[in-house]
C-alpha cells in the first residue's frame, strides 16, 4: 500500500494566513499540518507517499525533501490545474503501480493511531471510506448507505434532504481499479472532478465500498482560521518536554515544553505547558507564556508580554508589554509596545469572523485577532475580538481596531484606511 496526499489547494477560507503559505504548511504543535499527516502515515506502516502539489509548492518540497524528516519515502507531482479531488488523485496513477492507495488530504489533522486502524480495517478488493456522525450533514458530503455499504455521496445536500447523518471525512483506502473509475468521473455542478462522484461510480460498478466510523476526537478539517487553534491544542496533547535550546537559570517551565534548537528562554520567563518554542526563538525576560501556545522559528516575545493559546508565525516580534490571547499571528509581524488583542466579547457570546466576505460565528467564546504576514502595529494598539488584519497592513499608534483591516492598508487615527505607497 502507498499513500497519496492532496496538498495543491490555495486555502482561500484561511486567508490572510495562506497569502504566502500553502495551507498544509500552516503550523500547529510545532510542525506543519502536512508533516503531522505524514507522521500518521508512518505510524500506519506505509513507507511510500506521493504529495500532490500546486500552490506555492516549492515550500512543501523544500521543507519535506525526500521524506527523511518524517520517515516516509516521498515523491511529488504537480496538479497542473485545480480541477478537483478526483483529478488530484488521478495524478498518482503512475506512482501507484497497481497497489492500493491510502488517500488523504494534507489540511486535515488526525489523532495518533487513526491511520493504523484504517489500514488494518481495509480488506483487499474493497474501497474504505471513513465517516463521522454530525449534527448538520448539509455542510459535508453525506453518505448514502445500505447498512455499512456506501452506495453514493451527496455533496452538501439541502437541509432536510440529507441521505444520512454520516459525513465523508476524506480518509480513504482505494483498490487499484480506482484509476479506471477516475477516468469515467464527470464534472460536478461546481465544475470540478470530485472523488465523491468516483466513489458512487465504483459502488454502481460492483466494487464493495464500506465505511469506517471515526470519532470526533480522531479527525478534524482545518478549513477555517480559528480551527487552527483547535488543531494546535490537539497536536500538543501528547507533547513531551524537550529542552534542545538554552533555558537560563531563573526561568520556570511547568508541564510539557518543547524548546527547539537555537531557542533562548531568558530568566524570569514563566511557561505553562504545553508550549512549543521554535528554533532560534527568543523569549523573555519576565514574560508569561500560557498553555497551547506555539511560537514559530525566530519569534521574539519580550519583557512583560503575555501569550495565551496562540500561534505566532516565523520571525514575528512582540517585544514589550503586549497581550496576545487566542490569536493567530502570521509571519514577519512586528507588534508595537502595548499592543493588546482582546479575545472576549462583553456579552460573552461567540465571536464572529468574516470569511470570504461572509460574517459567521466561530463558535468560540474566546477568539482574538487573525493576522496575516508582515503586519506592523504602533504602540498602544488595541484590537477587538475576531478582527482579521490583512497581510502587509500598518496600524498607527493608539488606535482601537474594531473592524477588519484590508491587506496592505495604512490605518491612521480619524481616517479611512489607505493603501501604502511602498511595501513594509
Amino acid at each position: 500500500m502507498k499513500a497519496v496526499v492532496l496538498a495543491a489547494g490555495k486555502g482561500t477560507r484561511l486567508r490572510p494566513l495562506t497569502d504566502n503559505t500553502p495551507k498544509p504548511m500552516l503550523e500547529v504543535g510545532g510542525r506543519p499540518l502536512l508533516e503531522w499527516m505524514l507522521l500518521r502515515v508512518r505510524e500506519a506502516g506505509v513507507e511510500e507517499a506521493l504529495v500532490v502539489t500546486n500552490y506555492l509548492e516549492d515550500q512543501i518540497r523544500e521543507y519535506l525533501g525526500d521524506g527523511s524528516r518524517v520517515g516516509v519515502e516521498l515523491s511529488y507531482v504537480t496538479q497542473p490545474q485545480p480541477l478537483g479531488t478526483a483529478h488530484g488523485f488521478q495524478q498518482a496513477e503512475g506512482f501507484a503501480g497497481g497497489e492500493p492507495i491510502l488517500g488523504l488530504y494534507g489540511d486535515h489533522f488526525l489523532g495518533p493511531g487513526v491511520l493504523r486502524r484504517v489500514v488494518k480495517a481495509w480488506r483487499p478488493g474493497e474501497a474504505l471510506v471513513c465517516s463521522m456522525e454530525v449534527e448538520d450533514p448539509s455542510q459535508y458530503g453525506a453518505l448514502k448507505l445500505e447498512g455499512d455499504r456506501v452506495v453514493g455521496v451527496v455533496e452538501k445536500p439541502r437541509p432536510g434532504e440529507e441521505p444520512s447523518n454520516q459525513a465523508n471525512l476524506g480518509v480513504y483506502v482505494f483498490p487499484p481499479q480506482l484509476f479506471d473509475h477516475l477516468e469515467e468521473t464527470p464534472k460536478s455542478s461546481r465544475g470540478e472532478y470530485e472523488v465523491t462522484d468516483t466513489i458512487g461510480l465504483m459502488a454502481s460498478a460492483g466494487v464493495p465500498v464500506r465505511r469506517l466510523e471515526l470519532s470526533p476526537g480522531e479527525w478534524m478539517d482545518v478549513g477555517l482560521p480559528w480551527s487552527l487553534l483547535e488543531a494546535n491544542q490537539r497536536a500538543m496533547a501528547g507533547l513531551e518536554t524537550r529542552l534542545e535550546g538554552e533555558v537560563e537559570p531563573g526561568a520556570v517551565l511547568k508541564g510539557p515544553v518543547w524548546v527547539k534548537p537555537g531557542a533562548r528562554v531568558r530568566a524570569g520567563t514563566y511557561i505553562e505547558g504545553p508550549v512549543v518554542v521554535g528554533e532560534d526563538a527568543d523569549v523573555g525576560p519576565n514574560c508569561y507564556i500560557r498553555a497551547s501556545t506555539c511560537l514559530g522559528k525566530g519569534t521574539r516575545v519580550g519583557n512583560a508580554c503575555e501569550v495565551k493559546n496562540s500561534i505566532i508565525g516565523e520571525g514575528s516580534h512582540a517585544a514589550h508589554l503586549s497581550y496576545i490571547g487566542d490569536s493567530i499571528i502570521g509571519k514577519g509581524c512586528n507588534l508595537g509596545a502595548g499592543t493588546i488583542t482582546a479575545n472576549l466579547r462583553f456579552d460573552k457570546t461567540p465571536v464572529e469572523v468574516t470569511v470570504k466576505g461572509v460574517r459567521m460565528s466561530s463558535g468560540r467564546r474566546k477568539l482574538g485577532v487573525i493576522m496575516g504576514d508582515h503586519v506592523q502595529t504602533g504602540v498602544n494598539v488595541s484590537i477587538h475580538p475576531g478582527v482579521v488584519v490583512g497581510s502587509g497592513a500598518w496600524i498607527a499608534p493608539g488606535l482601537t481596531v474594531q473592524r477588519d483591516v484590508e491587506g496592505g492598508a495604512l490605518l491612521y487615527a480619524f481616517s479611512r484606511p489607505e493603501k501604502k505607497t511602498r511595501d513594509p
